[in-house]
């Protein structure tokens, strides 16, 4: 049996997320090497790390109609030679605005051209039948490269100079650039193909909008205004928070870096899991109601995070494997939610904005929660606000409901006129 092309373009966006998320892996392993050698705060370099998740959140809204002008192709190679380059100029870095400029802007650029967008173009295009499973798949590898990078960058900048983490994120972006040159395309009907699991019927023929012009048509939908506030959340207990200032959490516990580390890989491990199985749920059931579930385990997981980290043990390994599992098994039901409202195309973009909302929170919860770490000495605190916010996404989700937007904005029935 031969392997329809698909597969193979779903391998090559899977490497290239992989990839490009090697140099957001650096946020947690770096925070405490560049304090000791430049004296650097918590709180200046949290700040370089927001810079990056804003300019990544606002990128992404962008990237698909670069994408629809220039080529998926095109745009992720570009995006990724970019990552290459300032993992090179970041090795020379020795003032704070270098880190913003480089760490912040250049990067958090290029990162936002291989962004989630990129999960739901492929799946859009390339796949009728397991749609919700290769939205999945992609997802987990863009938020699981920043963390089973960890291990070996932890050792790098425990045993040796942190530079060399700038190594491992330029090869990791070199050979991603190499695979997508050799296998990502970017449309099926471009070579005489149709959808994995569709007809002709299904080559949807391109309808998309500039970004700016699909923001102002759904900015006062209430329901992507629920899905923006909902993925802010995401955003914040997520890349900004876990992600960042975990490991430093966890060294304030008394908890080796490499220990800290390996915490992070195995959630990366478990979330290709997780989120991977979160598309295969939202193939058969109702993706609001999953993501109330996953919402509310997750604040769960956070108020007792302090706790876990003081007794270590099972209950830390419970944390490490749960949040895992949930890291970002949030997107295949926002997506299949976005498309339900909007329809296929409007929906993509759409889903840009939304994604630049989880990254604005992720980029408020970076900043804020290093702050916070240098004027209270603890994270405790945070952990704590992080869960209850979770908690009111879930509830937010749970009282809202979600149909086709024409059918939700169709106009009444004309009254019948009197005999």
């Amino acid at each position: 049996m031969r392997i329809h092309r698909a597969w193979l373009v779903a391998a090559a966006g899977f490497i290239a997320l992989l990839a490009a998320a090697a140099i957001r892996a650096t946020f947690g392993v770096l925070m405490e090497p560049l304090m000791m050698e430049f004296g650097w705060s918590h709180g200046a370099i949290s700040t370089a790390a927001s810079v990056n998740l804003v300019v990544f959140g606002l990128s992404a809204p962008f990237a698909a109609s670069l994408t629809e002008r220039f080529g998926l192709t095109k745009v992720v190679a570009i995006a990724l030679g970019a990552i290459a380059l300032a993992a090179a100029l970041l090795t020379q870095a020795t003032q704070l605005w270098q880190l913003y400029v480089i760490w912040g802007v250049l990067a958090g650029a290029a990162t936002g051209a291989v962004a989630p967008v990129l999960a739901a173009t492929v799946a859009n295009r390339w796949f009728v039948a397991r749609r919700g499973l290769v939205v999945g798949m992609l997802t987990a590898a863009n938020s699981t490269g920043q963390l089973i990078f960890l291990p070996l960058m932890a050792h790098l900048t425990t045993h040796g100079d942190w530079r060399w983490t700038m190594a491992v994120v330029g090869g990791a972006a070199v050979l991603a650039l190499v695979v997508v040159l050799a296998a990502l395309r970017d449309r099926p009907e471009d070579h005489g193909l149709v959808p994995y699991g569709g007809t002709a019927a299904d080559i949807a023929q391109s309808t998309r909008r500039p970004a700016l012009q699909v923001l102002r048509e759904v900015a006062r939908d209430r329901v992507f205004l629920v899905l923006v506030g909902s993925f802010f959340i995401c955003g914040a207990t997520t890349v900004g928070l876990i992600a960042v200032h975990l490991m430093p959490a966890a060294h304030d516990h008394g908890i080796p870096a490499g220990t800290a580390a390996g915490m992070m890989a195995l959630m990366g491990i478990l979330d290709i899991a997780g989120t991977t199985g979160s598309g295969w749920l939202t193939d058969r059931y109702p993706a609001r109601r999953l993501l109330v579930i996953y919402y509310s385990g997750r604040g769960l997981s956070l108020v007792i995070l302090p706790f876990a980290l003081d007794s270590r043990g099972p209950v830390l390994t419970a944390f490490t494997i749960f949040y895992g599992l949930d890291w970002i098994a949030t997107v295949p039901p926002t997506v299949a939610l976005v498309t339900q409202r909007f329809g296929r195309e409007t929906g993509l973009v759409a889903f840009g904005w939304i994604f630049a909302g989880h990254q604005l929170g992720g980029a408020a919860a970076a900043w804020s929660a290093g702050a916070i770490r240098d004027a209270s000495g603890t994270y405790d605190g945070v952990f704590l606000v992080s869960g209850v916010l979770c908690f009111g996404a879930a509830l937010l989700l749970a009282a809202t409901r979600i149909r086709p937007r024409a059918a939700a904005t169709a106009p009444p029935p004309p009254l019948a006129q009197p005999a």
